[in-house]
């Protein structure tokens, strides 16, 4: 494979635009945005806690659950999506058999039991999700234990009863004690064995840390603070290392076994406003990352222990207190060491009290505002049933971003490796369509891409299908429909790094 080396940041600095030449870019007549970016990241959340997204309900049948699945997926896929961030923890439960926490209720309809003939949910989804050539991101909620006060409904096998002196009712819910260091072990484990079990693409924690504050309530954990907090250690203080820790070993633990499984986190949106740090955003948030959920994303990635970051910018272009448009612009010169890619709230389009959710276009303006900004280098959906309920607003986006597939981003600090290109087995004619086998052998995953070549000197390549390759897989097959333009295939391993386009004849 050749000489290893690590990969530089990928993110130019960023140039402080004036805000009438920002409006030009991305309102005006549209020619100086990225409109061609040659890698993107085009997520959806797909959410199960309370079966918000899928499955839509713990007590359908597997058949019914596979195919509300696979209907989701095919949806995605036609709209050239590249990423799925399924949650499978939502609560101290599990979407895979596990010793560490039971079944999902969410999943199986009882919790603690499994789902009968559904003998491996998450390997089947992981599969299914690669044979569309799309990345399947495991996201995991950490620190909530339980979604509701009904402890009844929990099983025996939850850390609920395991460790009740890790938990602390808060609110309407109970959660894991951050400051208890065997706690972070124990999350730590959770993660780790899910990617040693499988061939997940990334790894994904969500916006709860310590839970958003409840008026008239008290986070009970002073007396883990009084035995675990360091001499003149602040509360708050104390709160951002424990899950600064957490953060850090899981992003080790996962580069100590499978390197190029990637570690994203989806912060909430507004890390401080302005009026309390001048280092903050122009925003007015009621509550902030920093300082109300402890979570300090600034620390994680000048530490380089995340791959990507997902802020929660769940709000309109224009939005008042918290501006979609300000912050994409505060996270863009604040992200280092790190691919930033959008959080975009989908799930209040039509519904929301904010009327510019009512508007067709404010899905769009967010994307080309993505698209104008370079460090900027992709958008995730929540949640995953929103914009198949928007038929309208889906069309649009494909047809003016997502007409057609696209890679993702490399790994910013990833190893550049000489990646061999594929070989070519067999071709074949069948029925207006042309069968290719290709080989590749490889100690890391890697995806096969196939490109239609374009222009007098086929000097452009346009992607038209995508094959998932697990590590030391050696062979594929696929088919693409009949066409007259010439062909090629290229590797690109888990990293991002890519081999030479291989150009393919066609068979006579």
């Amino acid at each position: 494979m050749g000489s290893v080396k690590r990969r530089h940041t990928i993110h130019k600095p960023f140039k402080k635009l004036s805000w009438v030449l920002l409006s030009v870019m991305v309102f005006g007549c549209g020619t100086l945005q990225k409109n061609n970016p040659t890698t993107e990241f085009r997520g959806v959340w797909v959410a199960t806690v309370v079966n918000i997204d899928w499955p839509k309900n713990g007590m359908d049948d597997v058949k019914k659950q596979k195919e509300d699945f696979l209907q989701l997926l095919k949806f995605y896929d036609e709209l050239n999506f590249n990423a799925l961030i399924v949650q499978i923890r939502t609560a101290g439960d599990a979407f895979y058999a596990s010793d560490m926490a039971p079944w999902s209720r969410f999943l199986t309809g009882k919790e603690g039991s499994p789902k009968d003939n559904f003998e491996n949910p998450l390997q089947w989804m992981v599969d299914q999700t690669h044979q569309r050539g799309m990345q399947f991101h495991a996201w995991f909620n950490p620190y909530r234990a339980t979604f509701d006060l009904d402890t009844t409904l929990l099983a025996k096998t939850h850390d609920f009863y395991r460790h009740p002196d890790w938990m602390i009712k808060y609110g309407k819910k109970y959660y894991y004690n951050p400051g208890i260091p065997a706690v972070g072990k124990h999350l730590t484990k959770v993660v780790e064995e899910v990617v040693m079990n499988y061939a997940i693409d990334g790894v994904h924690f969500d916006d709860y840390f310590y839970p958003y504050k409840v008026a008239g309530e008290t986070f009970k954990d002073s007396l883990a603070f009084a035995q675990f907090g360091l001499p003149g250690q602040s509360l708050e203080d104390w709160r951002r290392s424990n899950i600064d820790s957490l953060v850090k070993n899981v992003y080790q633990t996962i580069k100590t076994h499978k390197p190029w499984v990637q570690f994203g986190i989806s912060p909430f949106g507004v890390w401080k406003n302005k009026a309390t740090d001048p280092q903050g955003s122009d925003t007015k948030a009621g509550q902030t990352t920093y300082e109300d959920l402890y979570a300090d994303p600034l620390l994680w990635m000048e530490k380089g222990w995340l791959d990507y970051i997902v802020p929660q910018a769940y709000w309109s272009m224009e939005y008042p207190a918290a501006s979609h448009k300000k912050i994409t612009q505060w996270w863009a010169g604040k992200t280092a060491n790190t691919n930033l890619f959008m959080g975009n709230g989908a799930y209040k389009v039509r519904n929301n009290s904010d009327r510019a959710w009512f508007k067709r276009k404010e899905l769009a303006r967010q994307l080309s505002l993505a698209r104008s900004i370079p460090q900027v280098r992709g958008n995730v959906f929540f949640s995953a049933k929103s914009l198949p309920q928007h038929q309208d607003i889906a069309k649009r986006i494909r047809r003016h971003f997502y007409k057609a597939p696209i890679t993702v981003p490399p790994t910013p600090n990833g190893p550049y490796r000489d990646i061999e290109e594929p070989g070519v087995i067999s071709k074949n004619n069948s029925n207006g369509a042309l069968e290719i086998c290709l080989s590749h052998y490889d100690s890391v995953p890697r995806y096969v891409s196939i490109y239609r070549l374009k222009g007098k000197n086929r000097q452009w390549a346009k992607l038209i299908k995508k094959v998932y390759l697990p590590s030391n897989g050696s062979k594929s097959c696929l088919n693409i429909k009949e066409t007259k333009r010439k062909i090629a295939a290229k590797v690109t391993d888990a990293y991002g790094n890519e081999s030479k386009l291989k150009p393919i004849e066609k068979p006579h």
